[in-house]
């Protein structure tokens, strides 16, 4: 029996959100763009060696809180229309 870990249940939850935002220019992609970039310079400076597990946990965590930014700036939107 295979066992999940939480990255893994993460990452398949960030494909997924990846999946459903595909059409446009959003905050989820752009999350994950941040969080690839934000990875890279850890990786970089202050990992040892360069690890692309701390790329792809960062990427993970960008596309999560995209998601949470589209979140908001949708819920803003349904509060003006009120």
């Amino acid at each position: 029996m295979t066992t999940f870990y939480i990255w893994q249940i993460l990452g398949i939850v960030a494909i997924v959100l990846l999946v459903i935002f595909w059409k446009n220019k959003n905050a989820v992609w752009g999350g994950l763009t941040l969080g690839i970039i934000i990875g890279i310079i850890i990786a970089i400076f202050y990992g040892n060696g360069f690890d692309w597990h701390i790329i792809g946990k960062s990427a993970i965590s960008g596309t999560i809180l995209g998601f949470i930014a589209e979140l908001l700036g949708k819920g803003s939107d349904l509060l003006k229309k009120k």
